[in-house]
């Protein structure tokens, strides 16, 4: 596991570049409105909640991947947790308000 560090690394920084880009537009369309699409804006605010989340995974795994087996496997299962309770639509429902 300690192997696959380097890939989680490279990976959570590629992430985290989207992430900060589409937190940007977002920002700024909501500032002066210039994407019109509905769309589009559907689509940058999945990006920014599943990224999000995604990101946590990644950096999570990253530095799991230092600790003994049974951290791992706890911050997989929460991980897991998350990811079947965000799939239930009254879940989803809840969060996004």
């Amino acid at each position: 596991m300690k192997k696959l560090e380097p890939f989680f690394d490279t990976v959570g920084e590629i992430l985290a570049v989207v992430l900060v880009a589409t937190y940007v537009v977002i920002l700024t369309n909501a500032k002066w409105d210039y994407i019109q699409i509905e769309m589009i804006l559907d689509i940058l605010q999945m990006i920014n909640m599943y990224g999000a989340l995604a990101l946590v995974g990644i950096v999570g795994m990253e530095a799991m991947s230092k600790r003994h087996v049974i951290f791992r496997i706890a911050f997989i299962l929460a991980l897991a947790f998350i990811f079947v309770f965000l799939f239930m639509p009254e879940t989803y429902a809840q969060i996004m308000g």
